[in-house]
């Protein structure tokens, strides 16, 4: 059996369904199972409580497991990589699929979210457990954020219009994980993910248009304005990181493509139009 954690966002949702709709026997772990069924569920799945910051659930939810996808997302709390490790080693699971970010691959990227993934990807290489680690880059679907703000038509706030990141499809990345969870071949591996273009804010915006037929407006503001709207979210060191990450999009650290995805899936990887448009919906919401 598989284990999703992560099971209610949006890559652990598709994985899921990817992984259920090929008839892998598939385990999700959420801290809220009752949300994630009234949210439609994912047929041919069992569902598990699952909390990082308690060790008996974690414990539970991997007994019987033989490969997990390990999705953790708060770099205030390394211990919860800590707990999921320490649960897999407890009960025999035989590979971790980690979701790391490729950021970690750039040695002038230092914040501490970066830091964190870093110190996640050698506390499983130093395990003793089947590794796997996948490297994205920031996902096409940060920009649905943009849904309110395009349909009442304010500006979009960002720090650079034409800085470019070669961003990923999140089904682009699920295949990928869905492959090293089923395929003894990956272990020992680790991908960098990227969509198969860079663009900019302003490249987004035009594509959006195109699918959309209506532009999204940007409004480039400085870096504090940035900080102050993302601490209305975040608590101030996952701002400063965020705002750290924007910064070396600005100096060009995030535009590289990479062939990896459609090396490992056999089709070319996802263009941002193509994503836009599968969801318009989610936009028009």
């Amino acid at each position: 059996m598989i284990l999703v954690t992560g099971a209610s966002g949006t890559v652990g949702r598709e994985v899921a369904g990817m992984l259920a709709a090929r008839g892998r026997p598939v385990r999700l772990m959420t801290r809220s199972p009752q949300a994630l069924r009234r949210e439609g569920g994912i047929p041919g799945t069992e569902v598990v409580r699952g909390d990082f910051d308690d060790p008996d659930s974690l414990a539970a939810a991997f007994t019987g497991i033989r490969a997990v996808l390990l999705i953790t997302t708060d770099p205030l709390r390394p211990d919860h990589d800590v707990r999921a490790i320490e649960a897999a080693q407890a009960v025999g699971v035989r590979h971790v699929v980690k979701l790391s970010a490729l950021a970690v691959l750039d040695p002038l990227a230092r914040d501490l979210i970066t830091r964190w993934q870093r110190a996640n990807e050698e506390l499983l290489l130093s395990s003793g457990l089947g590794w796997t680690v996948l490297r994205p880059r920031a996902f096409m679907s940060n920009t649905l954020s943009w849904a309110e703000r395009i349909h009442t038509g304010r500006p979009i706030p960002v720090l650079d219009p034409h800085a470019r990141t070669a961003c990923i499809a999140p089904q682009d990345l699920a295949e990928v994980a869905v492959l090293a969870l089923t395929d003894p071949a990956h272990q020992g591996h680790a991908y960098a993910l990227t969509g198969p273009e860079a663009l900019s804010a302003t490249d987004q915006a035009d594509r959006l248009e195109q699918v959309l037929g209506r532009r999204p407006l940007l409004e480039t503001v400085g870096a504090d304005l940035v900080r102050e709207h993302l601490l209305r979210r975040y608590p101030e060191p996952l701002a400063d990181a965020l705002i750290a990450s924007q910064l070396r999009q600005a100096a060009g650290a995030k535009a590289e493509v990479d062939p990896t995805v459609a090396a490992l899936t056999g089709r070319p990887a996802t263009t941002y139009r193509q994503w836009a448009a599968d969801h318009a919906a989610a936009f028009a919401r």
